[in-house]
């Protein structure tokens, strides 16, 4: 397949998004909050645990703390069992009540609406702050990558990236989305990964935009080619 061309990339990239929005038109942050603190606390929580279960813990949470400062004055043993069941609780707590701690701190118990602000809090990389400035605060400073978008991008060849790589996915993505859709265009990935587009089984007879992705009808190749060659196994000493 020859090289596409930035201009061409932009031009089915358009397209994608235009099928996109009219097969989801009601995408959104599936996180439920009712303020930028508890959507940066259900983010920090999504990582390697689905949006299921994460809307399922905070239900609780949100309702017991209520305030950067509750969060800070947290029992990290008890805030660890609290959120048990999104996977990597230590980790988690730590980079919670740190954040949280740093908020109340240094910004007057307000979370920060500013991407450079954001990154010096503890656990909060350029995924989660995208997360709260687009859908918190209705800025769009980059466009959130998580799993089903670099999935996608992939797939759909919109990057040059071969492997999970946020930093590099979200760099070509932007130039090829109007940044007025950069927040919208990752919830629209994620529906169509979680619907059609699947990591295991991509329905691609079924696809909407089939024929905007070099990948239809092997999705399954692109993704070992992305994975990159196997890596030889080890052999057992005396053999």
């Amino acid at each position: 397949m020859p090289r596409e061309s930035l201009t061409k990339r932009k031009q089915r990239t358009m397209k994608i998004i235009a099928a996109l929005k009219k097969l989801y038109p009601d995408a959104k942050c599936s996180l439920e909050f009712g303020s930028p603190l508890e959507l940066l606390v259900a983010t920090i929580l999504s990582a390697q645990c689905t949006d299921e279960r994460v809307n399922i813990v905070t239900k609780d949470l949100f309702a017991k703390y209520r305030t950067a400062k509750d969060y800070a004055a947290a029992d990290p043993k008890t805030f660890e069992q609290e959120i048990l069941t999104t996977g990597f609780f230590r980790n988690k707590t730590k980079s919670i009540l740190a954040s949280t701690a740093q908020i109340a701190e240094r910004f007057g118990g307000s979370v920060p609406q500013t991407m450079d602000e954001l990154l010096t809090l503890p656990g909060v990389a350029r995924k989660t702050a995208n997360v709260v400035l687009g859908n918190a605060f209705g800025r769009s400073e980059g466009i959130a990558v998580d799993t089903h978008v670099t999935r996608l991008s992939i797939r759909l060849k919109l990057t040059s990236a071969k492997r999970h790589r946020p930093d590099l996915i979200e760099k070509d993505l932007m130039p090829v989305v109007g940044p007025e859709d950069w927040t919208l265009v990752s919830h629209l990935l994620i529906y169509h990964g979680r619907a059609v587009c699947s990591a295991r089984k991509p329905n691609c007879d079924g696809c909407t935009i089939r024929k905007l992705c070099p990948s239809a009808g092997k999705a399954e190749q692109a993704d070992r080619a992305a994975a990159g060659p196997a890596r030889p196994k080890r052999r057992s000493a005396g053999k």
